[in-house]
This record gives structure tokens, C-alpha cells and sequence, in this order.
């Protein structure tokens, strides 16, 4: 049996083993496949039964000129890459990866909060530079320092990665509310749902944790942003999608908002024009919250495992919408 990773090398830069999947069949893996060139992505596919990809689209084209897939394997949670209709009309089983990140996107989440409220990376540099050591006080703070106990932190969307950072924005002693397009059943009494315009109104910090879809696109944009504290921090580590870029730019440079933490953008790799880079307080990371070592390999577990339960023909993680 064949299999092709057309995108191996986010996932696997050398640090994780392939062996796991090697085992199940012949591999080709390539550390990257064009997203545009059809040709390309059809060539390296093949003949393969089985086709594995993170980024690298697979559409009704494509699908329709390799009639030897069989099974499709998302790396990633977001399976938008892959025309899930023209899959299901093939009978190819398509496959992704949904729960395992949540304690690493929850740990880089605070990572961004805590760079913009602590400025660990700023006073590390100005130490670096001299700074401290030609200073006449014991102590200097360059830019103010901000507090978390007792803020509100907001969180758009309620799921897994969600309740995890409320587990953790309640153990520094912030006020959690959130907002949800389904209501949820709460756990804690500290919990509190609201509507979205309240969240937008009340938070200190507004995190997003939800999927792209079309009434979430760009639900961060000038009209949302204006209901916004001028002191507010946006978070986004979800989809880039999820904010517009130029009005969230907009918003930081005339002082609407106070900053904002991006670790994913409309467009990726960052557009080299994108507003946000030169934008006022704006904390840039290229989609690396899901990247420490032990997230990965996880990942892959998982869809060796997902692959393995197909071929015993049993479903799992399997998406068909």
C-alpha cells in the first residue's frame, strides 16, 4: 500500500519519528508540495491509496484525476483544504486531527498575554542592552506593567481549548465570562455566559477560540472593535480569519484598543504588506502555538491511529461536512 505526505515538514522538521506510519505501508513523504500546482500535487500523488496533508490543498480537480485515493488524512485540526463534498461523492474517507493541541494552544495563549502585560521580552533586551547597568534606580519599567487579577477575560467560543484557558485565567484570579453560538452548560459557578456585545463591552482581554466559518469571518472588525474597552488586549491564536487585519491595525494605532497578539493570519506565510506589522502594540508569532515537540509527535499518533482504525474498517476522527 502507498502513502504520500505531501507536507511533512511542519510537522516533522527531523525531530519525530516516521517510523509509526512507515510501518503500515510504502512511503513517500516530501517536506512541502506546492499549493497552486496541480500538476505537481497529482504527480506526487500518484497512485497512492493513501494521501496525508496538512496545508496542501486537495480539491474537486484533483480528487476526480487520482482515482486511487482511498483515504485522506488531515494533519491538522481545519480540514478547509479539502473539498469534503467532491471526497464524500468519491467515497474517500477523509480524516483530521481535532483535540490534540489544547494544553499547547491554552500554554501559548498566556504566553502572548503575559508578553504584553509582563514585557519579559522588551526588559530583557534593554538589560542586554546596557541599560539596567547604567540606570540610577534599582528597578526600570519601560512600558506599564499590567496586572491580571481581577480582569475580565472574555472568551469568544467555549470548547476545549477555550475551557482550558479559563481553568488557568481563573487560577490568576481573572473574572471569566464567555460567549458561545450554542449555549453551554456551564461547570463552575465562575463561568458566566453572556452575548457577544457584552463580552465586547466588559473584557479586559478578548481571546478567540473558534473555527472560520462564514459568520465568523472577520467578526473582529471595526464595528466590533468600537464596542471594545480603549484599554482592551484581543488574543487571536484560532484563524487568522477571524479578525479583520486592517481595521484590528486601525484600532491599535488610534488607540481603540490597547494591543493585540496574532499567532495566525489571513494570509500564511504573513503578507509582507499586512497592516498588522506595523501597527502599534501588535505581537506577531507565525502559528507556532501548536508546535512544541511533544504536540506534534502527539499529533501524528494520532493519525497513524486514525489510519489504522480505517484500515480495520472502523471510523474515526472521520469528517463528512
Amino acid at each position: 500500500m502507498k502513502i504520500v505526505v505531501l507536507d511533512g515538514y511542519a510537522l516533522n522538521p527531523g525531530d519525530i519519528d516516521w517510523a509509526p506510519l512507515q510501518e503500515i505501508g510504502e512511503c513517500e513523504i516530501y517536506d512541502r508540495t506546492s499549493f497552486t500546482d496541480k500538476k505537481e500535487i497529482l504527480k506526487r500523488i500518484g497512485d497512492a491509496r493513501i494521501v496525508l496533508t496538512n496545508k496542501t490543498p486537495i480539491d474537486e480537480e484533483i480528487i476526480n484525476s487520482a482515482p486511487n485515493i482511498e483515504y485522506i488524512g488531515v494533519l491538522a485540526t481545519g480540514y478547509n483544504v479539502i473539498d469534503i463534498a467532491a471526497a464524500n461523492k468519491a467515497g474517500i474517507t477523509v480524516t483530521n486531527i481535532p483535540t490534540y493541541g489544547t494544553e499547547a494552544v491554552t500554554q501559548f495563549t498566556f504566553a502572548l498575554l503575559l508578553e504584553i502585560t509582563s514585557q519579559v521580552g522588551l526588559h530583557d533586551r534593554l538589560v542586554h542592552d546596557g541599560k539596567w547597568s547604567s540606570n540610577p534606580d534599582f528597578s526600570f519599567f519601560a512600558k506599564p506593567l499590567t496586572e491580571l487579577q481581577g480582569k475580565v477575560l472574555g472568551l469568544v467560543g467555549f470548547g476545549r481549548i477555550a475551557q482550558k484557558v479559563a481553568e488557568i485565567g481563573h487560577a490568576f484570579g481573572m473574572n471569566v465570562i464567555f460567549y458561545n453560538h450554542r449555549p453551554k452548560k456551564v461547570k463552575q459557578d465562575w463561568q458566566k455566559q453572556v452575548s457577544l456585545d457584552t463580552l465586547l463591552k466588559n473584557s479586559d482581554v478578548v481571546s478567540l477560540h473558534v473555527p472560520q466559518t462564514p459568520d465568523t469571518t472577520e467578526m473582529i472588525n471595526d464595528s466590533s472593535l468600537k464596542k471594545m474597552k480603549d484599554s482592551a488586549i484581543l488574543l487571536n491564536t484560532a484563524r487568522g480569519g477571524l479578525i479583520n487585519e486592517k481595521d484590528v491595525a486601525d484600532a491599535l494605532n488610534n488607540g481603540q484598543i490597547a494591543a493585540a497578539a496574532v499567532d495566525v493570519a489571513q494570509c500564511e506565510p504573513l503578507n509582507a504588506d499586512s497592516p498588522l506589522l506595523d501597527a502599534d502594540n501588535c505581537y506577531i508569532t507565525p502559528h507556532i502555538a501548536w508546535a512544541p515537540q511533544e504536540t506534534r509527535a502527539r499529533l501524528l499518533g494520532i493519525a497513524v491511529d486514525n489510519l489504522t482504525e480505517f484500515l480495520a474498517g472502523r471510523k474515526k476522527n472521520v469528517v463528512d461536512k
